[in-house]
């Protein structure tokens, strides 16, 4: 059972990466849906969205290193 549970861990992990890289992509290449909105106000919105893209999978990571690393 302990195989399958890291298995089942390992990839979770890589789903949550690949998360992470493929949220930044869309994230800076999508179209801009304003456009009376100014170049720092697009900025500051990418960013953010880019931070969510990092703290999201950064989370799922620490979960399952948890799960990992468990020898109970």
């Amino acid at each position: 059972m302990q195989k399958v549970q890291t298995i089942a861990t390992r990839t979770f992990i890589c789903a949550s990466l690949a998360f992470g890289v493929l949220g930044i992509l869309v994230i800076l290449i999508a179209p801009d849906e304003d456009a009376s909105a100014s170049f720092t106000q697009k900025l500051v919105l990418k960013c953010f969205f880019i931070t969510v893209m990092i703290i999201l999978p950064s989370f799922a990571l620490s979960v399952a290193g948890k799960y990992l690393h468990n020898k109970d």
